[in-house]
């Protein structure tokens, strides 16, 4: 066989086909594997638990700091505190804070100043809620997540069981819009997919993540390893600190937890495009040969068996000469072209989403594969009016 011979087009073309039916088949197979697999633990005997300080950095949020705040207020940790740091907002999100407080004296609402030079701004307030409080346990939270009540103490108890230096949870996204449900749920599972979260909680490896939506540290692991000043300039700073308790020595626990809380991260496309590009390149290390590997493996895996599947139907001769029916093969390529749909499918019902926009999928890959390609493009990128240049505070 030589290129340009049917027999050999036909057979890599099979040999292609047989590859994607196999990876997909078996990605499908797995849904619902990875939630039960991960789950936080709970512990035989929930150990007594140290004041908790759940902080909450918030710039410009005041469209939804109040849902945050009466979250955290309703936890039933027997012991903590809210700490909301306003990261030199604009438009009021510390008056909107301080009402939903209610006079909860458990509530403190931090005015916060810009971040010094060389500081990010989420970090800088993240050290500045730190300062606020002598709690054993810091919880890091983003503003736009709201809690279950019982999230800070269970993961305080497998902390504090499996003496951890620092927890994080994934949860589950709260999807509005369009853009919403076409793209985040596959930009977020394409990042927990490639995520080992098994070498992340083994401690004689040296991988390590952290989801800055839910970040729980131990007090003396966090000074030990310099807090957030250690991450200062970090557009990454969740991972970076993840990363630097990892070559401390301390243990890290990742698990997955969708009723432990929910975040709203975008709301249009442009907001899906910025917010995951300005780091998105930054997590893979800033090496280009893993932007280059996914870029292939979207393309290889997902794009072209829909670019196939016409060419196939409208003109078989091009795509399979000298085949006398070709319809075997336009049924093969159509299964191919239906099992990622099927597996967003499953996925979204594994969220608990209805499953609706699982035909989105191929659409969902194109906006994650312009997201990848922006976010190696953008050297400088700014995010609510701080600037970042290669992943460092500008």
């Amino acid at each position: 066989m030589r290129w340009g011979d049917p027999v050999f087009s036909l057979v890599l073309l099979g040999g292609y086909l047989a590859v994607l039916t196999i990876l997909w088949s078996l990605l499908l197979a797995g849904v619902g594997a990875w939630h039960r697999r991960f789950a936080l633990p709970t512990p035989e005997a929930p150990p007594a638990l140290p004041k908790l300080a759940i902080c909450v950095p918030a710039r410009n949020e005041a469209h939804q700091i109040a849902a945050c705040v009466r979250a955290a207020r309703a936890s039933d940790h027997p012991d903590f505190c809210v700490i909301v740091v306003d990261d030199a907002s604009t438009d009021g999100t510390a008056a909107v804070a301080t009402d939903a407080a209610g006079g909860d004296a458990r509530v403190h609402v931090v005015v916060g100043t810009p971040p010094p030079s060389g500081w990010a701004g989420k970090p800088w307030a993240c050290a500045r809620a730190v300062a606020e409080t002598d709690a054993r346990h810091l919880l890091f939270v983003d503003a736009d997540v709201t809690l279950a009540p019982d999230a800070a103490r269970r993961a305080a108890e497998v902390m504090a069981a499996r003496k951890l230096g620092l927890l994080s949870l994934f949860g589950s996204w709260r999807l509005e819009s369009f853009w919403e449900r076409v793209a985040i749920p596959v930009i977020g599972w394409f990042i927990r997919g490639v995520t080992d979260v098994d070498a992340v909680n083994s401690p004689g490896r040296a991988e390590a993540f952290a989801n800055g939506q839910f970040l729980l540290v131990e007090r003396g692991a966090y000074e030990a390893v310099g807090g957030h000043a250690a991450v200062r300039a970090e557009v990454l700073e969740d991972v970076r600190l993840a990363q630097a308790f990892k070559r401390r020595g301390h243990a890290l626990g990742l698990y997955a937890a969708p009723w432990a809380f929910q975040v709203r991260l975008y709301r249009t496309l442009g907001e899906i495009f910025d917010g995951y590009s300005k780091n998105f390149y930054e997590g893979m290390g800033r090496r280009p040969h893993l932007a280059v590997a996914a870029l292939l493996f979207l393309g290889i895996a997902s794009f072209v068996p829909y670019f196939l599947l016409p060419v196939a139907v409208a003109a078989p001769h091009l795509l399979l000469p000298g085949v006398g029916a070709p319809w075997p093969w336009q049924l093969w390529l159509g299964v191919v072209c239906g099992l990622p749909v099927a597996f967003r499918f499953r996925v979204d019902r594994a969220d608990g989403r209805s499953g609706a926009l699982a035909w989105t999928h191929p659409l969902g890959n194109l906006v994650l594969a312009g997201v990848l390609v922006a976010s190696v493009l953008r050297v400088r990128t700014t995010w609510k009016g701080r600037v970042f240049n290669d992943g460092k505070a500008g």
